[in-house]
């Protein structure tokens, strides 16, 4: 039997996972979390064959939680679960320590493959976002894009800049000052060669990061 954690802050998405999994006997959900610091007092409390994550969670940076439970669970398989396309997000939760990648729209079809496969000691990625990524660092395109350079908290505030919201909506949801939040918005455009957020906008949909320009207001 195969005992998962299930961790992200929305109740229906977890019920829903857990409606996923029920088609599947060697699988049990042992126990839920609604955030990160949930999630770490849980893996502390019992033993478990996997953990599967969401990214944005209240709290620490989805990609520094994957780094905390590897410290302390090296041994563990993570699944990170995301609302982000595979292409956007899995290659910087690959390298912080996950085992796989799964987008939120895959999950019913896929879940409960994925959770086998990490747990089986294979890591999990959809065929052609690894075809792709293969593609691009062969042809040593994907070091040189502009995003690649970013850190992961730079990397999660780019992302959320350029689905619409302002700084201090970024602040309130990551719990960092908005002087924060604007310092590494600065540091963004300057590391990307971008002078402010349309032509961030501008950047993300030419190179798939959203599928377009977020609306006004």
């Amino acid at each position: 039997m195969i005992r998962i954690l299930i961790a992200d802050d929305h109740d229906i998405l977890r019920a829903g996972l857990k409606h996923i999994l029920s088609d599947s006997p060697d699988i049990i959900v042992g126990g839920e979390a609604s955030d990160g610091a949930e999630a770490m007092v849980a893996l502390r409390s019992g033993e478990w064959d996997a953990a599967v994550l969401d990214l944005n969670m209240p709290g620490r940076n989805g990609l520094e939680l994957i780094k905390q439970v590897k410290d302390e669970f090296p041994r563990l398989p993570i699944l990170i679960l995301s609302m982000y396309k595979e292409d956007i997000y899995a290659v910087r939760a690959l390298k912080a320590g996950a085992s796989g990648y799964l987008c939120k729209d895959n999950a019913e079809s896929l879940l409960a493959e994925a959770i086998r496969k990490i747990v089986g000691g294979g890591l999990f990625i959809k065929q052609s976002v690894a075809e792709n990524l293969t593609r691009d660092i062969l042809q040593g395109r994907h070091t040189q894009l502009p995003h690649n350079r970013l850190t992961d908290r730079n990397y999660q505030i780019f992302l959320m800049l350029v689905q619409g919201l302002g700084v201090s909506e970024i602040a309130r949801r990551l719990n960092l000052s908005v002087k924060t939040v604007s310092t590494h918005k600065a540091n963004i455009q300057a590391k990307m060669g971008l002078g402010n957020t349309a032509e961030l906008v501008r950047y993300a949909v030419q190179h798939h990061l959203i599928t377009d320009a977020p609306l006004p207001g």
